[in-house]
């Protein structure tokens, strides 16, 4: 079986220590030649400038291809597509166009005044400049404002990808038949856009189950059961074990690209890719 096409996401220090957190994790997988790294906004656009720093930074010191999050939260339609033209100024043609989730302190996501009012509406506005990829969010399980309703997440993927989207990243799971069967329905409903399943490492599995539960990602029991018996002297190795196991069970079944998110840790991500036979191909990035 070869080897996968890799991307990783990565997100924007707040503070000295995170900065070199990032920039070590960039140094440490940039020699696996990753397609693409992406670069996240904080929750309700909090990091937006720190995202534009560290989107401009990989670029430009490590020679990567950078996907810049761009969300429609708390910004007018002009300044969000003035972030766009400082993205292409800085050489850098990709974008993820998410909505965005809804600002602290706010129960329910509101377009602002003046802003785009949904995914859909930002990509158009994108893909109308004629210079960038578009890349867009995918939920194999239902987004949590969706209410249950899988069939809603891919008529809205299907508007996105029409809007102007080259390609999905999908939601982190836990079993490689939750992306099957959305890849199915999303094939049924005739998407044949790329669709990226997106991994999670499991660098804890008390902060992976947080993550589960704000995301709308369920959670299996003997998931549940492992982790437990391994306890903590254990729970690298299972985290290890388990995340190659469905890395190959996805390849199996046709998959040939992974988006890993890092949560700025390297280590376990590059056992992961080793494990799967991605090789270095390039020096330690300067």
């Amino acid at each position: 079986m070869p080897a996968p096409r890799i991307s990783f996401e990565f997100f924007p220090p707040r503070n000295l220590d995170a900065s070199f957190r990032l920039w070590d994790t960039a140094r440490a997988l940039a020699p696996l030649a990753p397609q693409f790294v992406s670069v996240t906004y904080g929750a309700g656009g909090t990091t937006r400038q720190l995202t534009h720093e560290a989107v401009t930074a990989l670029a430009k010191h490590y020679k990567l291809d950078v996907a810049a999050h761009l969300t429609c939260v708390d910004a007018s339609r002009d300044e969000t597509m003035a972030i766009v033209q400082s993205y292409a100024d800085a050489g850098v043609r990709d974008i993820v166009a998410l909505r965005g989730d809804a600002p602290q302190g706010q129960a329910e996501w509101t377009a602002t005044a003046d802003g785009f009012a949904s995914s859909v509406e930002l990509i158009e506005a994108i893909a109308a400049r004629g210079d960038m990829n578009i890349r867009v969010g995918a939920y194999p399980e239902p987004h949590p404002d969706s209410h249950g309703d899988t069939a809603a997440d891919v008529s809205w993927l299907a508007r996105k990808i029409e809007a102007g989207a080259s390609s999905a990243i999908t939601q982190f799971f836990f079993e490689a038949d939750t992306y099957f069967r959305f890849r199915d329905r999303c094939a049924a409903a005739g998407i044949t856009a790329p669709i990226i399943p997106g991994i999670l490492p499991i660098q804890g599995w008390a902060g992976a189950r947080r993550f589960a539960e704000r995301c709308g990602t369920s959670v299996p029991q003997w998931a549940e059961d492992a982790f437990a018996k391994a306890g903590k002297e254990g729970e690298e190795a299972l985290a290890r074990d388990l995340c190659v196991s469905l890395c190959r069970d996805l390849m199996e079944g046709g998959v040939d690209q992974l988006h890993f998110y890092t949560l700025n840790k390297p280590d376990l991500t590059r056992d992961v890719c080793t494990a799967l036979g991605v090789k270095p191909v390039m020096g330690d990035a300067a």
